[in-house]
């Protein structure tokens, strides 16, 4: 970073983190941010879906590490044309022995299905609330995706766009994003103090 950094953007942005714990959304402006909320939603809540899916349709009990993969190999966010599926390992509750059921991507997809949909309100919510001035930069800029639940099959294009009518995108190496993010905030803490701010944090619906 160059002596002298000042984040002079002259357009605003719309960014969704989409972490382990937490789904962050937030639109910044002229290097301040103009609203920011956080959701309890994201991917720990995501294998969490899968996993109380396993056991109300299979009576099968499967781990936090299995579900990730299953989630990463076949979950997706809206349907697509490759039909995936992968085999799914645990514990019958019924019978306590091992057992393996071969799952789809569609079974999977219903599973994360309510998840995904309160992300998506949370995101249009955020829409709702921006100022009118700034909706043209960000339908021009579009939606900025980052964190590693933003690498869920077709969740940058169909699962927004559809919903909200703005282009969306997923920025370069979203996992790194606010590692990167926080170092640069840190080297430049007075340049960049307009952006630290209070976050509404939203409670997910019951």
């Amino acid at each position: 970073m160059e002596p002298g950094f000042r984040f002079k953007s002259q357009v605003a942005f719309f960014i969704v983190d989409i972490g382990g714990g937490r789904t962050e959304v937030a639109v910044i402006s002229l290097g301040g941010l103009v609203l920011s909320k956080s959701l309890k939603i994201a991917g720990n809540k995501l294998n969490q879906d899968i996993i109380q899916w396993a056991d109300q349709e299979y009576k099968l009990l499967i781990g936090e590490r299995t579900a990730e993969t299953i989630k990463i190999g076949i979950g997706s966010a809206h349907p697509m044309k490759e039909k995936l599926e992968m085999p799914m390992r645990g514990r019958n509750l019924v019978t306590g022995l091992p057992e393996e059921i071969l799952v789809s991507d569609g079974e999977i997809r219903k599973a994360l299905e309510r998840s995904i949909g309160q992300i998506i309100m949370a995101i249009k919510t955020a829409i709702e609330e921006t100022p009118p001035e700034l909706l043209a930069d960000i339908m021009a800029s579009g939606i900025h995706m980052s964190g590693g639940g933003s690498l869920l099959r077709s969740l940058d294009y169909s699962g927004y766009k559809k919903e909200t009518k703005i282009p969306t995108k997923i920025i370069e190496d979203p996992m790194t994003t606010v590692v990167r993010g926080a170092g640069m905030v840190l080297e430049h803490l007075d340049e960049l103090r307009e952006v630290l701010a209070e976050t509404e944090y939203l409670e997910p619906p019951r």
